[in-house]
């Protein structure tokens, strides 16, 4: 069934991990459809990273509408309730306009919250957030097991974001998340069509990308933009501080790490964060989502687009 002639409206969905080519394709489909970009990843949503976060260029972002990219200050931290909020209304205002939402981005909770849900957690203390916020990773952990050892069991100790959300609400709600979790609420996805492509090219080929992009983050510009951020004086456990390729210029920039160390330390951490995502994405969407598994070269882009428009 052609989904645009439903009687729910149409919503485009390319998702993958880092450097898969979701941004080049999600360009190609909405220049061909008449479509607008909403941003799906985290990093790119604070305007202090353009360049480390890899961002669309200007150039890129002037050719079809684009909505989220850039438009949070690094000192204000987006939760995925946040950006739902923020992406219901960005899909509402490119439908207004007659175009095609064409959700694009490689943050797996942003996309889970905004088609399954968001657990109803009341907003958390600003105090209680900051002290979490401000605790070491390990100490974070260590509380966590405390006052909820299952949700702890269930966390990474290296997963800081995850451990500090459920912290805070533990401390904030004196309730554990995965209570609140079990009380979904404001799904999208019975409302719209939705036709998603997962982007799952070769390992090889994807690392190689993931290598030349921390390189291209390295540069002049991006390191400026590290450099602003040290001399804000972040917390340093906020999604700003910890996106990749920040902290190793930042071990850079104040002498902790010669430039080939940092090289060698972003291009570790960039092929770890696209192997979770990788196996994030490979596993946990519905398996009626269809996977590309090729690179993205010659016409396997047209093959990508061809999948997408036999959903739409």
């Amino acid at each position: 069934m052609n989904k645009l002639a439903s009687e729910k409206p149409p919503l485009a969905l390319i998702a993958g991990p880092t450097a898969s080519g979701k941004s080049a394709l999600a360009l190609r489909l909405a220049e061909a459809v008449g479509g607008a970009i909403v941003n799906a990843d985290s990093a790119q949503v604070y305007r202090d990273l353009r360049i480390v976060s890899a961002r669309p260029s200007p150039e890129e972002e002037e050719r079809v509408p684009h909505f989220l990219y850039g438009y949070r200050d690094g000192a204000d931290s987006c939760s995925a309730a946040d950006w739902t909020a923020d992406a219901r209304t960005a899909i509402a205002e490119a439908q207004g306009a007659g175009r095609l939402p064409v959700l694009v981005g490689g943050t797996g909770l942003y996309i889970r919250t905004l088609i399954d849900g968001i657990a109803p957690v009341p907003a958390i203390d600003p105090d209680v957030r900051a002290a979490v916020r401000a605790m070491p990773a390990g100490a974070a952990h260590e509380a966590l097991a405390r006052v909820d050892p299952e949700g702890a069991a269930r966390v990474r100790p290296g997963d800081t974001t995850r451990t500090a959300r459920a912290l805070e609400v533990v401390r904030s709600t004196g309730r554990p998340l995965r209570e609140w979790q079990r009380e979904k609420t404001g799904g999208i996805g019975n409302k719209v069509a939705l036709a998603p492509l997962v982007l799952l090219p070769p390992r090889d080929w994807l690392y190689a990308r993931c290598d030349r992009r921390f390189e291209e983050m390295f540069s002049e510009q991006g390191i400026v933009e590290v450099r602003s951020l040290i001399e804000r004086n972040l917390p340093p456990l906020a999604p700003v501080m910890r996106a990749i390729g920040v902290p190793e210029i930042a071990a850079w920039l104040r002498g902790e790490l010669d430039r080939d160390e940092a090289l060698r330390a972003g291009r570790i951490a960039t092929r770890q964060y696209a192997k979770r995502q990788y196996t994030w994405f490979n596993g946990q969407p519905p398996a009626d989502w269809p996977r590309f598994r090729d690179a993205l070269e010659g016409d396997a882009t047209d093959r990508a687009l061809a999948t997408l428009a036999e959903s739409l």
